[in-house]
């Protein structure tokens, strides 16, 4: 496998080195920028985001990596979105009504149901829905992964839904959409499974790169 170049966009807010980190260690030539063109020449890219939805995309915006994001999204390359990256994929969300999205996963973030503490933190295991997904491959049926939220997409299209977890209810933790690949839960501090995830994304981007299939 040839070393995937991986964009880690770097809007100064979220869990920006540990994932790098992470993706180095599985064989990316991971790279922390707000550089559009090393984004557009990236093999994968990745959106990381913690804290408010409000204040990441506000960062995003003011850092100039809207674009390149979207571009990117639409681009055929391999994207991952992370946590609050994730959620910034949607088109609005509950945690600040007045606030647009990315708007690559038609739908709103909304919160967790009450009854249960906010935010979720904590391992859970996940549920798959879409087995034959590269990116869930050698994740059985028994995988937990560390979560911190109190929101979740709900997508306009179900059929997006890669994976849930049940917590006060099922609640949606990754998402499929085309090249996009997203996840609710931290797969960089997931252990076992989340490093699996991580080096699927990998292997996803350097086939990407060399025009084959993963």
């Amino acid at each position: 496998m040839t070393t995937p170049l991986v964009a880690v966009l770097d809007y100064g807010i979220g869990n920006l080195h540990s994932a790098r980190k992470a993706l180095e260690k599985m064989g990316a030539d991971a790279r922390l920028t707000a550089d559009a063109g090393l984004i557009a020449d990236a093999d994968g890219v990745v959106l990381p985001g913690v804290g408010a939805f409000g204040a990441c995309m506000n960062n995003l915006r003011s850092h100039g990596l809207e674009r390149p994001a979207l571009d990117a999204a639409a681009s055929g390359r391999p994207f991952l979105g992370i946590c609050v990256g994730t959620q910034m994929l949607f088109d609005s969300s509950e945690e600040d009504p007045g606030e647009r999205g990315l708007g690559v996963i038609p739908g709103t973030v909304r919160w967790i149901p009450p009854g249960v503490k906010r935010p979720q933190m904590q391992w859970n295991r996940l549920e798959l829905r879409r087995h034959d997904d590269p990116m869930l491959r050698g994740l059985g049926g028994d995988s937990w992964v560390y979560f911190v939220h109190s929101l979740h997409g709900v997508p306009d299209d179900p059929s997006v839904v890669a994976a849930t977890c049940e917590y006060g209810g099922t609640l949606n933790a990754a998402f499929r959409r085309d090249h996009v690949f997203a996840t609710q839960f931290h797969p960089e501090k997931s252990s076992t499974p989340g490093l699996q995830l991580l080096e699927n994304f990998v292997r996803i981007s350097a086939a990407s790169r060399d025009g084959a299939s993963a």
